[in-house]
């Protein structure tokens, strides 16, 4: 089993309102130091694979076809092998 950690940002150049909106409210809650903020998403998959190569793969294509718009986004990701887990 291993277990992957996956981050998706917009791409730097990108514009972000929804992180301009935090950055803002938090200017206005006294946080003045805060110079930009990016928000993204965070996923944890669980892949039924013991290869760590061959989980990357399908990780890769996962990323490219579906959990990233690879146009305005990027991802980067760590993969984390798991102990088996007993059958119950």
């Amino acid at each position: 089993m291993i277990r992957a950690r996956i981050h998706v940002t917009l791409k730097s150049g990108i514009l972000d309102p929804q992180g301009r909106t935090i950055r803002q409210s938090l200017e206005t809650l006294g946080f003045s130091n805060v110079t930009d903020v990016r928000v993204g998403k965070f996923l944890e998959i669980e892949l039924n694979q013991d290869d760590p190569a061959q989980a990357e793969e399908q990780l890769k294509a996962m990323c490219e076809t579906l959990l990233a718009n690879t146009v305005i986004e990027e991802y980067r990701y760590e993969l984390e092998l798991q102990p088996s887990r007993p059958l119950s």
